[in-house]
């Protein structure tokens, strides 16, 4: 691979929010600088925490910690690929600080915004991704949505290709994320099969076919593996992929933070890994 080619490679790789297990969001950003990655996923305050990471802060309630990250952006090159941490419930409507969340992370510069779905009534679970794709919109940003198996209704490929043909927006597309798709029984072939525009975001993380965890939500919220360590096909599946589409790493290895390994650490053998990849597609 040339050096040019190499940089294309380490242009397509981000590392995704819960990578930092709850670490303050100018570390994180700084970190993934040093891991010489310029794409972050980023949410407004913690999803997971562990131990030894305080996780006390919020980008919702701190203008002055808003500010603090708009110049670390600016200062590492840096830049948000992913607004995360959007769920919606099994409510009529979408609840009015998903409006708020939004600016503040358009502010930010995120293009694209995710959203995952725990309504079990199939009719109300694909509005909301249409209002979700709508509110997005007068954001001028992009939406996903994401499917993982046992969610009551968006829970494989398939239903998520139907939400997005219910949305029917050219600016909605689906969150593919590697983990998810082998786990629910998804396949390249599945992924080849789709038209093109209808993915929004991709996320690659290795895993065991077949999990040796009693929670499926411990193991994808605390516990992956660096591509390569697993067995998830994905070479091919990245071969099934559209070119230009970021592959952002998911992440998150507790057992090593807690051990005091730092981000940097933890992750340089998936980014290492991730170019082996690229450097075969």
């Amino acid at each position: 691979m040339t050096a040019k080619t190499e940089m294309a490679g380490i242009a397509r790789i981000g590392v995704e929010f819960i990578c930092g297990l709850g670490i303050e969001p100018i570390r994180f950003i700084e970190d993934v600088a040093q891991l010489g990655c310029r794409h972050v996923g980023l949410a407004l305050e913690p999803i997971v925490t562990c131990k030894g990471i305080d996780g006390a802060w919020s980008l919702r309630s701190d203008p002055q910690l808003r500010r603090e990250v708009a110049a670390s952006l600016r200062e590492t090159g840096v830049s948000i690929s992913l607004g995360d941490g959007f769920v919606a419930m099994p409510e009529v409507q979408l609840p009015p600080r998903f409006a708020d969340d939004m600016g503040l992370l358009a502010e930010l510069g995120a293009p694209c915004v995710n959203l995952v779905s725990v309504d079990a009534d199939a009719s109300r679970a694909f509005d909301h991704c249409g209002n979700f794709a709508e509110l997005a919109a007068s954001h001028g940003m992009r939406a996903t949505v994401e499917f993982l198996p046992g969610l009551p209704v968006i829970n494989d490929l398939q239903t998520a290709v139907e939400a997005v043909r219910h949305v029917a927006r050219p600016d909605f597309g689906i969150m593919i994320d590697a983990m998810h798709l082998f786990r629910s029984r998804g396949s390249v072939a599945d992924v080849a099969r789709l038209e093109p525009g209808q993915i929004g975001y991709v996320q690659l993380c290795d895993v065991p076919q077949i999990s040796t965890f009693e929670s499926y939500a411990d193991e994808a919220r605390f516990e992956r593996l660096a591509p390569g360590e697993g067995e998830l096909p994905l070479q091919a599946l990245i071969r099934a992929l559209p070119a230009d589409l970021l592959l952002g790493l998911e992440l998150p290895m507790r057992s090593a933070a807690e051990r005091g390994t730092r981000m940097p650490e933890r992750l340089a053998s998936a980014v290492s890994a991730t170019l082996a990849l690229l450097r075969k597609v």
